[in-house]
């Protein structure tokens, strides 16, 4: 058993449980119960549709400027499992975690736990573990029967929520929003950063007796090219910096995230420099990544329509570029069509890549959603691989073109494995 390394821990837990999703809260919190697993120090738990890695992002890099000690599960992972937990701003190394595997392995029993809640009780242990001033948790899937709402938050955060994973949320924005709710906890103050939530967020609230933040009514935002302000109960930031995160999305996360700093700064105050330096010094892999060559590349792990308009916005916004090239990896189970139809205006040829899960679309299957969406679309490719992807795509481009990378957190990790790429085109203009 204690010769297991990472990697057969993490195979070991992709076969236990017949289903790679199984929505319940009962065999992780048997678990938690068994580990006697608990928090001393206050708790962040950030749920929503897009915006949450982005929003656990600042909030590490914020707490961090502040001298805090600071855990963060975040999740997937792009190139390495490790990336998921973080400690000090740092992914925790391999060999640490091994002991909270083989915990969780004694602990469980006869419990057939799914890779998400073996893996999730693991990095909360390895958290619990640690000398840490603040805790912040990304919830997966929903939040109801999250494994990660196994744990009594401080603080919730709900970003913007959109339709996605419906087969197990529920076919609209109410319904999902009344999933995500249950994160709340009596008597915590949660924060909901959508500008237009559903109702069923507001009702929960009241039914549990949280504390309310809304955007618009108890914090809210404003701002110019040069800088942005923003002010909530009792306090007001002037002369803000905009967040190093790229694309306009991230100020509404960012607004989310001081109203959290701020609803617990009785247990966590952050003066204003520590603000600054921390949105100023944010950095989060594949969320409008542009990297810099010849042509440009950008990384974007948006993977449904709401993510991918915002995607399509701050594409839009980026200047002129000859051709866009897209590299397309995603889900079977998302909204294939949508996606390529935001997408539509701005991308004159599309790659379309494998990627190395059962849940996957394969390329061929992309390739016909891309045809079906685009009749008139011809320079329509498939690819083994998300690198072989971008081979073909840096084949065919010229220096003053522009590659894009997105549909999956698998399709921006699949050109990431390597390193970061840098792009010189074969090509001349």
């Amino acid at each position: 058993m204690s010769s297991r390394t990472l990697d057969d821990w993490l195979a070991h837990c992709e076969r236990l449980h017949p289903k790679t999703i199984d929505m319940t809260l009962a065999r992780t919190l048997s678990v938690r119960d068994a580990l006697g697993l608990r928090f001393e120090c206050p708790v962040i738990t950030v749920a929503g549709t897009n915006g949450k890695g982005s929003t656990c992002a600042m909030l590490e890099s914020i707490l961090l400027a502040a001298g805090y000690r600071v855990g963060l599960y975040i999740k997937p992972h792009l190139v390495h499992f490790e990336e998921r937990c973080r400690i000090g701003g740092r992914p925790v190394d391999a060999q640490a975690l091994l002991p909270h595997f083989e915990a969780v392995e004694a602990a469980r029993g006869h419990t057939t736990l799914t890779y998400f809640e073996f893996t999730t009780l693991a990095i909360l242990r390895c958290l619990a573990a640690a000398p840490l001033d603040v805790v912040i948790l990304e919830v997966g899937l929903g939040g109801r029967l999250d494994a990660v709402n196994a744990i009594d938050t401080d603080c919730a955060v709900i970003t913007s929520i959109d339709i996605d994973h419906t087969e197990y949320l529920g076919p609209d924005r109410e319904s999902i929003g009344r999933e995500k709710a249950h994160v709340m906890r009596p008597g915590k103050p949660v924060i909901v950063s959508d500008p237009m939530p559903p109702a069923t967020i507001a009702a929960h609230a009241q039914a549990v007796g949280a504390d309310l933040w809304l955007a618009g009514r108890d914090f809210n935002h404003s701002g110019d090219r040069q800088q942005w302000a923003w002010a909530g109960r009792g306090k007001r930031w002037h002369g803000l910096a905009y967040p190093a995160l790229r694309g306009a999305n991230q100020l509404i996360n960012a607004a989310g995230v001081l109203a959290a700093l701020q609803a617990l700064h009785e247990q966590l105050p952050v003066p204003a420099q520590a603000v600054r330096q921390g949105l100023a010094t944010v950095e989060l892999a594949g969320r409008f990544q542009i990297v810099p060559g010849q042509p440009t590349l950008v990384l974007d792990v948006a993977h449904n329509p709401h993510s991918v308009a915002a995607l399509a916005l701050n594409l839009d916004a980026m200047g002129f570029y000859t051709r866009t090239h897209a590299v397309f990896g995603a889900m079977h189970d998302k909204d294939l069509v949508g996606v390529v139809l935001r997408l539509a205006p701005l991308v004159d040829a599309w790659y379309c890549t494998d990627l190395p899960l059962p849940r996957a679309a394969t390329a061929l299957a992309l390739a016909e959603h891309v045809r079906a969406a685009l009749p008139a679309m011809r320079l329509v490719t498939t690819h083994p691989t998300p690198s072989a992807a971008l081979s073909a795509a840096l084949g065919a481009a010229d220096p003053t073109d522009r590659i894009l990378v997105f549909g999956s957190f698998l399709t921006v990790g699949g050109v990431l494995k390597e390193g970061l790429p840098r792009l010189g085109a074969m090509h001349t203009a």
